[in-house]
C-alpha cells in the first residue's frame, strides 16, 4: 500500500478511536507518578510542590480555554463527536480560531494533557509524551485534512496554503463569522473541567498513598474542586438529556 494511502487509513483508525489516547496517558502517568513517590524521589509536601501543581493546572486551563473559545464560535453539529458514522463535514470553518490555525482543538487538547504530564515532574515521561501525542496526532490530521481536499478541493486549498496547521499566526485573525453560543460550550466542553480537576485529585491521592505507604483519603483544594466541578457537570448532563442545551447550526471541521 501506497504511504500516502497508508497514512490515511491510519489517521482514519485513530480518529475513530481517539477518546483512547487519553487512557493511556492516564495509566502511565499514574504508574509513572506512583513509582516517585514510592521510592521517596519527590515529596508530596516539599515546597516546590505547589508551583509544579500551579502550572500544571494554568497549562491544563489554558488549552481549556482554546477548546471553549473555538467551539463557542463554531457551527453547531461538529462532526469530530461523531467516530461510528466517520468523518463529516457540510460547510468549512476559516474564522475566529480557524484563521489562525487548521487545527485549534487539537492545540487546545496539547495543552491541557501536557498539564497533566508536567504534575507528573519526570522529564522522560513529559518528552515521551510531547514525542507520541505529536506521533499520534499527525496521522489524525493527516486523514483529516485528505478527507477535506476531496470535499472542498480548491476552497480548502486556499484556506490552508495561508494558515498553519498547529502554531498560531495571529496577523491571520478574522473576526468568528457566527456569535458566541454558550450553550454549545456547556454542551460540549462540560466535561472539560471536571475531567482536570478530577484527575488532578487522583494525582494527589496517588502521590500522598505511595508516598506514605499506605491508604489516605485526601481532602484538600483539589478534591472541593473536584466535587464542585463534578455536580456542576451532573447538572449539565441532566439538562443536556431533556435537550435544554441544544444549538441549530451546520456542522464543521472534524476535530474533537
Amino acid at each position: 500500500m501506497a504511504l500516502i494511502n497508508e497514512f490515511r487509513k491510519q489517521g482514519d483508525f485513530l480518529f475513530k478511536n481517539r477518546s483512547y489516547f487519553p487512557l493511556l496517558i492516564i495509566v502511565v502517568a499514574i504508574i509513572v507518578d506512583a513509582y516517585i513517590y514510592y521510592y521517596h524521589l519527590s515529596n508530596p509536601y516539599g515546597p516546590t510542590e505547589n508551583y509544579y501543581q500551579f502550572i500544571a493546572v494554568v497549562l491544563c486551563l489554558f488549552g481549556l480555554f482554546i477548546r471553549i473559545f473555538t467551539v463557542g464560535f463554531s457551527p453547531d453539529g461538529t462532526s469530530g463527536r461523531n467516530t461510528k458514522e466517520g468523518q463529516v463535514a457540510s460547510v468549512l470553518n476559516t474564522t475566529g480560531a480557524y484563521s489562525m490555525l487548521r487545527h485549534p482543538l487539537y492545540l487546545g487538547n496539547f495543552f491541557m494533557w501536557f498539564g497533566v504530564a508536567f504534575w507528573v515532574k519526570d522529564f522522560w515521561f513529559i518528552t515521551a509524551f510531547i514525542f507520541l501525542y505529536t506521533l499520534y496526532y499527525e496521522r489524525i490530521m493527516y486523514a483529516e485534512e485528505a478527507f477535506l481536499i476531496q470535499k472542498f478541493n480548491n476552497q480548502y486549498t486556499a484556506w490552508s496554503s495561508k494558515t498553519p496547521a498547529i502554531i498560531p499566526s495571529f496577523k491571520n485573525y478574522q473576526r468568528p463569522q457566527h456569535p458566541f453560543s454558550f450553550l454549545k460550550v456547556l454542551k460540549k466542553e462540560k466535561n472539560g473541567l471536571f475531567a482536570i480537576f478530577l484527575l488532578f485529585w487522583i494525582f494527589d491521592e496517588v502521590q500522598v498513598m505511595s508516598y506514605e505507604h499506605r491508604l489516605v483519603f485526601v481532602k484538600d483544594l483539589w478534591f472541593w474542586l473536584c466535587l464542585v466541578t463534578g455536580m456542576v457537570y451532573i447538572i449539565l448532563k441532566i439538562l443536556k438529556k431533556k435537550g435544554l442545551l441544544s444549538t441549530n447550526k451546520p456542522a464543521t471541521n472534524l476535530e474533537n
